[in-house]
């Protein structure tokens, strides 16, 4: 395991004002998310209660859990793909109620998905550049008329989206089209548009999926890389334990919609509740 990625287990988690824990150098900042009470009702049945998280500010942090859980439901309410039945989801101290997804993003949410939703037949380029579309400052005029202000900002975007490309060194095939390229090679360009976004909270959805060990490691170096580099903070659903337990500060864990543990990784991998939520009740006699 790399040294960027050791580093994690020094971090130092503290109780924060709202009753969780984030990291010490985040105490004095407010924090990304608080999710409070949080919860859905679908027809009835409860697919998250009482969901209560809150993430510092350059936190990299886990939600993990058996599969049906909830946690996608989760990461759907946090960019309002649903809007709760109940509870209250701050986002840098703003409260999101009434939010539709558009304005949780100019917020600053941005997130990947467990399949991948690329523009297929794009280019790589201009899958970034979509992220990149909520800093455009030139009106309908001048993109019509293609006046001064509109060739200068179309520089700066494609100049941006390389600059973006490269960190995962995939700025020489920026004008590849996007389906073409492998699989983890999508996965990564999906990182990339959701941070053309300029999010100050990236949520990844199963970043890890379908990657081979070689890519995993690569991929838990380069959200390090990311939230040093941006100074922002990364919530991460992941079934791969090597990279939660790696490089993720705090964790919460989900079952059945509820949580049933929040802390560091280490508190985390010894719950007894949480071990017995993954492998099931170990029979008596």
């Amino acid at each position: 395991m790399s040294e960027s990625i050791k580093r994690r287990s020094a971090t130092k988690m503290v109780p924060a004002p709202s009753h969780g824990i984030i990291p010490e150098r985040d105490l004095l900042s407010t924090p990304v998310l608080e999710a409070r009470h949080l919860g859905i009702e679908f027809g009835g049945l409860k697919a998250v209660e009482d969901f209560n998280l809150i993430i510092g500010k350059t936190e990299i942090a886990g939600l993990i859990g058996p599969n049906g859980a909830g946690k996608t439901t989760v990461f759907n309410l946090l960019t309002k793909v649903y809007q709760p039945t109940m509870g209250t989801i701050m986002v840098n101290g703003r409260d999101t109620a009434g939010m539709n997804t558009v304005q949780a993003n100019k917020l600053g949410i941005a997130r990947t998905f467990q399949n991948i939703r690329l523009f297929d037949n794009m280019t790589v380029e201009d899958n970034v550049r979509i992220g990149l579309h909520n800093q455009i400052r030139y009106g309908m005029f001048t993109g019509i008329l293609r006046m001064p202000g509109y060739w200068k900002q179309e520089r700066q975007q494609h100049l941006k989206a390389l600059e973006l490309l490269s960190l995962f060194d995939m700025q020489d095939v920026a004008n590849v089209r996007a389906g073409s390229l492998p699989y983890g090679a999508q996965r990564r360009l999906e990182i990339v548009r959701a941070l053309a976004t300029n999010p100050s909270l990236l949520l990844l959805d199963e970043p890890a999926a379908g990657m081979n060990p070689h890519e995993t490691e690569e991929l838990m170096n380069n959200i390090i890389k990311i939230r040093d580099q941006f100074q922002i903070a990364i919530l991460l659903i992941e079934h791969d334990m090597n990279l939660v337990m790696g490089i993720c500060e705090g964790i919460c864990v989900l079952n059945y919609g509820k949580i049933i543990a929040k802390g560091t990784a280490e508190e985390v991998q010894n719950n007894p509740v949480v071990i017995e939520a993954y492998l099931g009740k170990k029979k008596e006699g």
